[in-house]
């Protein structure tokens, strides 16, 4: 029998979140049950400070090392767009370092694959975070059971919480945003049910990798890269200068006229 060990990462969120997992193979392609140890502590900001100490510390629980990992998983995004970074950049330099492959798992597929192990009837899956400036991310996931895989039928987006798209079937709605929005987003009243525990977490995201890396769906550590889906949130330096420097020009202008009409009266 071989061993598969499967290192997953995620720092999406406010949370510093490691998963190991290690699974034997027989001849006959049956998989046991893996063995499991986890790390999922809320950091806040300082999650890069947090990772690396926690992989070491699942590592000597296991009685693993590094060298024994077949390959790296983490959470690709959306998110925290310091955190995708953290968690893509670690990913990378262990993957380099130790001539793995990477296996980037989507945020929110993430979310649809916590909510399947809550519940084995979430098979219809939307899967919907908070994104911040009353806006979304979100997609819509199918499990197939012939394949036993996720479907994507609708990629991740971003949008207002109105714009989300409902499934025409049954569904679980996944992820924090029924919890930041409420009666705005109409999925939290057409769902079948809601988890608001499903949420992007290294454990979902070690499973989703696992058969992706049986599947060989995995990249060069060069080309692990995060899942934005909002293009661009922080502004540079020179466009905020500029921003101001518009702002104030505006005011002064606005202020002028005013001035001018009250000379005239």
């Amino acid at each position: 029998m071989t061993q598969t060990v499967l290192l997953a990462l995620d720092t999406s969120t406010e949370f510093c979140s490691v998963a190991l997992l290690a699974t034997g193979e027989s001849s006959a392609h049956t998989a046991p049950e893996p063995r499991i140890w986890v790390r999922h502590e809320q950091t806040g900001a300082v999650s890069s400070t947090r990772l690396l100490p926690a992989i070491r510390e699942l590592f000597d629980e296991a009685g693993l090392q590094l060298a024994d990992c077949n390959a790296i998983a983490f959470g690709s995004g959306p998110g925290s767009f310091t955190g995708l970074r953290t968690a893509t950049g670690v990913a990378q330099g262990l993957a380099f370092g130790l001539n793995l492959p990477v296996v980037p798992v989507g945020t929110l597929l993430a979310c649809a694959e916590s909510a399947r192990l809550h519940d084995p009837l979430a098979l219809r899956v939307l899967a919907a975070l908070d994104a911040r400036m009353e806006e979304i991310y979100w997609a819509d996931y199918a499990w197939d059971e012939t394949q036993g895989e996720w479907r994507t039928l609708l990629p991740a987006s971003l949008d207002t919480p109105e714009r989300l798209v409902l499934p025409g079937v049954p569904f679980t709605l996944a992820g924090n945003a029924a919890a930041a929005f409420g009666a705005r987003l109409p999925a939290v009243a057409a769902a079948r049910t809601v988890d608001g525990e499903a949420l992007p977490h290294a454990l979902p995201i070690a499973y989703a990798a696992l058969r992706a890396f049986r599947a060989g769906r995995t990249v060069p550590a060069d080309q692990a890269a995060p899942e934005y889906v909002r293009d661009k949130v922080a502004q540079t330096m020179a466009e905020r200068v500029a921003e101001k420097a518009a702002k104030a020009e505006l005011a002064a202008q606005a202020a002028h006229r005013t001035h001018q009409g009250e000379g005239q009266r």
